[in-house]
């Protein structure tokens, strides 16, 4: 082996073990944003079922507010009583079912 190819060689090998170093990084900053990800989607869930308890509420809210109105607005009460009215038919029709 000639003097050229054992430098080249040992240029070959310096970079071999440099791009393997690369990639052993990439793949510890690719398992830390995996693992990033995955704390994001859970907070994004916890966030979900958050708003949806507080739209649940907020309803609840404004249908106990529609119901202690001593008749100021007694047809949009009427209309919250009926649509109550026909959750709760619904909710016993699939208990029937």
């Amino acid at each position: 082996m000639t003097e050229e190819e054992k430098k080249l060689l040992s240029t070959f090998e310096s970079r071999l073990r440099h791009l393997i170093y690369l990639h052993d990084e990439l793949k510890r900053e690719n398992n830390r944003l995996k693992e990033l990800l995955e704390e994001q989607k859970e907070k994004n869930i916890r966030i979900s079922e958050e708003v949806d308890k507080l739209k649940t509420d907020y309803a609840n809210l404004k249908t106990a507010t529609a119901i202690s109105l001593n008749g100021s607005d007694v047809k949009e009460t009427k209309l919250r009583l009926s649509k109550l009215v026909r959750e709760v038919d619904k909710c016993i029709a699939l208990l029937n079912e």
